[in-house]
């Protein structure tokens, strides 16, 4: 079995918080020539509090500028306070959100890159009636350090503990899970 598939494989068998919804979506197919993509939507209840994106990217032959033969790249996106939005400070948080969560699941990585954007929307005229928007984005990108296929294990709970950050939730120790929600319509089944 290739490394990439194993890696698939650990992907495949990963247990996600309950908060998220994670799915596999199609891959970029030309800046690797193995690929895997995965979409997450971070709820707390019936509330959507972010969203997120994780490609995982694979040449056996390797990459300079990766320096590896592994890439991971991400996208979260979460709703803000206005407060938090307007802080100048949100950027370099952002990132500690990422490299902290890495860290804390001894993920290890190198050449990390990335940027911290802080949206404000506010709408005027026919769009008078529209809520205001404000969101933190961070696009970054890193080559994990595998030297067992069952490492990308910590990279991916460090990815989903950067899309809880980035959304308000606490982290949860290592091997706790959070309970979901019990709804009144489970009672009468």
């Amino acid at each position: 079995m290739s490394d990439f598939a194993s890696v698939r494989g650990r992907v495949a068998d990963h247990a996600w918080r309950p908060e998220l919804a994670v799915s596999e979506i199609p891959a970029p197919t030309r800046i690797a020539p193995d690929a895997l993509a995965l979409e997450a939507v971070v709820r707390d209840g019936d509330a959507q509090l972010g969203t997120g994106r994780l490609i995982i990217l694979h040449d056996p032959a390797g990459s300079e500028s990766w320096q590896g033969t592994f890439r991971l790249v991400t996208m979260a996106r979460a709703d803000v306070d206005p407060e938090m939005a307007t802080d100048p400070l949100l950027a370099p948080v952002a990132r500690s959100w990422l490299t902290d969560s890495l860290n804390s699941r001894g993920a290890a990585y190198l050449a990390l890159a990335g940027t911290a954007t802080s949206v404000v929307s506010r709408p005027f005229g026919q769009l008078d009636e529209e809520p205001d928007e404000n969101r933190v984005e961070l696009r970054a990108s890193w080559t994990p350090l595998l030297t067992d296929p069952g490492d990308i294990a910590g990279h991916l709970a460090g990815w989903q503990d950067l899309l809880c950050h980035a959304c308000g939730l606490p982290p949860l120790p290592e091997g706790v899970l959070r309970l979901k929600p019990r709804h009144a319509d489970e009672d009468q089944a």
